[in-house]
């Protein structure tokens, strides 16, 4: 197991149903053990979000999230929201859990590039694909 993602019990304790989601934001870095991660954000498709908001209060900016301790599951991904349901189809699964593809992560970082923190994990993912 990753040290530096460390939520993978309880990522697995909510019982999502298979192929509908995959973890984002740093959780693919993290299982690389690029980076550490401080909580877990998922993506979910659409029919996995109508189930979860049946049982679980949702918020964020645009009521598109539902927060579960450390984990944050999101029904969109701003810029790439269009390409939801290609990132979880195309997940790598890692210790038995589906991640989006760095590919995504990177591009996705690449859309707050003025950030600090994304400018660096943009080049660990540039290091890190380079291997």
């Amino acid at each position: 197991m990753s040290e530096c993602f460390p939520f993978i019990e309880q990522i697995k304790n909510l019982n999502l149903e298979p192929q509908k989601w995959a973890v984002c934001g740093s959780g693919p870095m993290a299982i690389r053990n690029l980076r550490k991660a401080r909580d877990v954000d998922i993506i979910v498709k659409k029919t996995l979000w109508l189930k979860l908001i049946q049982n679980h209060k949702i918020g964020g900016p645009r009521n598109n999230l539902i927060q579960i301790g450390d984990i944050e599951i999101w029904n969109d991904w701003m810029e790439l929201t269009n390409k939801l349901d290609e990132m979880i189809d195309t997940a790598d699964f890692i210790e038995g859990l589906p991640f989006v593809r760095l590919k995504y992560i990177y591009k996705w970082k690449g859309f707050f590039g003025r950030r600090e923190k994304d400018l660096e994990d943009i080049k660990l993912i540039e290091e890190f694909l380079k291997k």
